[in-house]
């Protein structure tokens, strides 16, 4: 299935934007993140399986990029899950999501066809100076909060990482749905394996609430991340990729009015100059 560039790919990709920025902030509300993200990995794993199944063989070449991948993937989420045992959503989310676009904008540099244009150093400046802002915003820096900005940036280092491998694969000739189920099987399982040994029988015992969440939650990630992939189908990469990065303004507007966090509208405006640089940073990579 191949769909044309138009107003269907661009809603799309932006109920994308939403429903990522949504499973973060589940992620986020969970009372057990360990059980939280074993949960929502489980979802992934699931579906990742299924892919496999109904898809052709991927090749060994790829299968390797999977790995490579799957190991990145892990990361970032242990990561994330450390990232938001202290700090908000409104802070963790922008700062993750934009230092993975700027790091993934200055990968692509030394990458064939991407050479340095006045619009990637205009996005890196927006980018660097949303994350300041983002950085700064609220009340004054804590030692938890110094620990929350530290891991976030490293979530968007394996971030980038993750999306110059895929973004390689994927160009290369990789099988879409196959290499995308290799990927969510190896680092789901990896996740689902560790929250089984830090927990145990206790993942079995959580309240039917905090399950109920954290499987929905791992639904709405594999159906943001197919509504990318479908949308790509229309060959509009570059504006699928702006696109997405709208999600960091709606993850500090989740952060304003379900979280209620105190210091998210002070956020509220470098996030908006942080997903304005990553948009030209997008279009223009």
């Amino acid at each position: 299935m191949h769909l044309d560039p138009g107003p269907l790919v661009v809603v799309l990709v932006l109920l994308a934007a939403v429903l990522h920025a949504t499973w973060n902030a589940v992620a986020h509300s969970a009372a057990d993140r360990v059980a939280g993200f074993g949960l929502i990995s489980a979802s992934t794993c699931v579906v990742g399986v299924a892919l496999i199944v109904v898809s052709e063989p991927v090749g060994w070449r790829w299968l390797w990029f999977a790995a490579g991948s799957a190991v990145l993937h892990v990361a970032y989420v242990l990561l994330l899950m450390a990232t938001y045992e202290v700090a908000d959503l409104s802070r963790a989310y922008p700062l993750s999501r934009g230092t993975g676009v700027a790091l993934t904008a200055a990968a692509s540099l030394v990458l064939p066809r991407s050479p340095l244009g006045p619009d990637v150093v205009a996005g890196v400046v927006l980018v660097v100076l949303g994350l300041v802002g983002v950085t700064l915003a609220g009340p004054p820096l804590t030692r938890r909060d110094r620990v929350g900005i530290a891991t976030a940036l490293a979530t968007g280092t394996a971030i980038a990482g993750y999306t110059v491998v895929d973004g390689l694969a994927v160009s290369g000739g990789a099988p879409v749905l196959a290499y995308g189920g290799w990927l969510m099987a190896l680092h789901s399982g990896v996740v689902v394996a560790y929250a089984v040994a830090r927990r145990g029988r206790a993942l079995l015992s959580l309240p039917r609430r905090q399950t109920a969440m954290a499987l929905g939650g791992g639904v709405v990630s594999v159906l943001a991340y197919g509504l990318v992939l479908l949308a790509q189908t229309s060959g509009a990469l570059a504006a699928v990729a702006a696109l997405r990065e709208l999600s960091i303004a709606v993850g500090v507007l989740i952060g304003v009015f379900v979280l209620r966090e105190s210091a998210a509208r002070q956020r509220l405006l470098p996030a908006v100059v942080l997903t304005a640089g990553a948009v030209v940073l997008a279009l223009s990579i």
